[in-house]
């Protein structure tokens, strides 16, 4: 079952990769590569989010070994991203990238759920797990907040208008909704949770 986890992940950067090398991207390969591997991960993310949902749900508890896999690939390709972004694209030129996050402030959003991801890729292992304790649940509940920073970065830069439904700006609204649906399902996990609690404390 891990082996298709691995396969999923790595496809759409692979097939990044072939159209790199053999000069399929657009007239400005960069910036086309910087665009896909940020949907790739954006892409991640949510699957990432839905894996415990759906192993609930197809009663297949199975999908859940492949969290952490997801996971991973998630902040693998976000930071080929900011690598993209940062270093072939500007090379590292501080001024110029200084300028572009005053210009473009949804870049913020994106560095924001970048620092989120950062921890939570690093703490992934079990050493982590059995070192952070119950906090290492809290800690790895901010992927929610990682995903609606993603969301509203993507959003807010394609085309730099979130509020219409032309074009290319319906895919982030897609996002979007599913975000909000996982996030709607897990408050409503959290609260079942709480009220069998409580009842169970008054009983």
């Amino acid at each position: 079952m891990a082996w298709l986890f691995h396969v999923v992940a790595l496809l759409p950067g692979l097939l990044l990769l072939s159209d790199w090398l053999s000069g399929e991207l657009s007239v400005n390969p960069v910036q086309e590569a910087i665009q896909r591997s940020g949907r790739i991960a954006i892409t991640l993310l949510v699957a990432t989010l839905a894996v415990r949902p759906l192993s609930r749900w197809l009663g297949w508890k199975a999908l859940l070994a492949g969290r952490r896999t997801l996971g991973l690939y998630t902040f693998a390709y976000a930071l080929l991203h900011a690598i993209l972004f940062t270093v072939v694209d500007y090379r590292l030129v501080l001024a110029f990238i200084l300028q572009e996050f005053v210009e473009k402030p949804y870049l913020w959003f994106g560095v924001s759920a970048f620092a989120i991801l950062l921890p939570l890729a690093i703490t992934s292992f079990r050493y982590w797990m059995r070192k952070l304790g119950k906090n290492w649940k809290r800690l790895h509940r901010l992927i929610y907040l990682a995903a609606v920073l993603a969301v509203l970065h993507y959003g807010w830069a394609v085309k730099g208008d979130f509020l219409t439904w032309r074009g290319e700006v319906l895919r982030p609204w897609l996002y979007a909704l599913g975000v909000a649906f996982l996030l709607g399902w897990r408050l409503w996990v959290v609260l079942q949770k709480q009220r069998r609690h409580n009842h169970h404390s008054i009983a």
